[in-house]
């Protein structure tokens, strides 16, 4: 195993943390980084501190933002009967992107997981819950949790949760991807489709 001086293998260290990152990819980024000129490895010091520093939950949705409430929640050109319940920030990003949804968000920083201990008070649905009983403009919410056990199971608890309140609740459509074939897809995935089917 190659030796580094300990400041290198700190950063190595450090940035193998990082998610989806390894050793092997650990290194090469540590040494492009040495690499680079004072000033942007600098730059990029201060915009990770920065970004840090700076970024807070928003108290409307709990998105992240660096200002209160965030852009979606203050923007009026939203439609803000409609709340979509996403996971993390990173669906939300996701969802914008498609810029078909025009509604508002929120985002439960997590799913409930018996097996991880993060049961419904571990993840944001108290304030989701808040926020439906304090607006009675919001007549639909979009449970857009991903189709894993853990985004099934906590979209059935909300919808269980939300249907006293009649709130219109639905749930994403789940099917085979663009550019999929049938043969590939599994038997869960291709029931999804067929209970997703719309008339064209």
């Amino acid at each position: 195993m190659a030796r580094y001086s300990p400041t290198i293998a700190k950063l190595i260290a450090e940035l193998g943390k990082l998610p989806g990152i390894g050793s092997k990819s650990a290194q090469r980024l540590a040494f492009h980084l040495l690499a680079q000129p004072q000033d942007r490895v600098e730059a990029l010091a201060e915009a990770i501190l920065e970004a840090r520093r700076t970024t807070r939950l928003c108290s409307v949705c709990c998105n992240l933002t660096d200002q209160d409430p965030c852009d979606i929640c203050a923007s009026p050109g939203r439609d803000r009967t409609v709340i979509c319940v996403v996971e993390n920030p990173r669906d939300v990003a996701a969802m914008e992107r498609i810029h078909e949804y025009k509604g508002l968000y929120h985002v439960l920083h997590g799913v409930i997981s018996p097996l991880q201990n993060i049961g419904p008070d571990q993840i944001r649905l108290r304030e989701l819950l808040a926020r439906l009983r304090s607006d009675e403009t919001i007549t639909e919410v979009i449970l857009a949790t991903n189709p894993t056990v853990e985004g099934e199971a906590t979209a059935l608890y909300i919808a269980r949760l939300l249907k006293p309140a009649n709130i219109r609740t639905t749930r994403i459509a789940h099917g085979i991807p663009m550019g999929g074939d049938l043969e590939y897809a599994d038997e869960v995935t291709l029931a999804r489709a067929m209970e997703g089917r719309r008339e064209i």
